[in-house]
């Protein structure tokens, strides 16, 4: 029987583009699958810089919209 055991995907919006990911991530999940390092990011979600002490606590919704903002280091 197809879809019993099978997770949920929800869309949410990086930067602009659509992406499905998992019903249930957080956004230190989604950093860890885009495999970012998390040192350097801002993260905003919908509208709001998210600390990065609630991105394990932060769980994304179905139409979430963030805005990702990696530093990049130099000279």
């Amino acid at each position: 029987m197809s879809g019993v055991n099978e997770p949920k995907n929800i869309e949410i919006s990086i930067n602009g583009e659509s992406r499905h990911i998992p019903s249930g991530y957080s956004v230190a999940d989604l950093v860890a699958s885009l495999e970012l390092s998390a040192g350097r990011l801002a993260i905003e979600l919908n509208l709001s810089i998210l600390p990065r002490a609630a991105w394990a606590e932060t769980r994304l919704q179905a139409n979430d919209k963030l805005e990702i903002v990696h530093f990049v280091g130099g000279g």
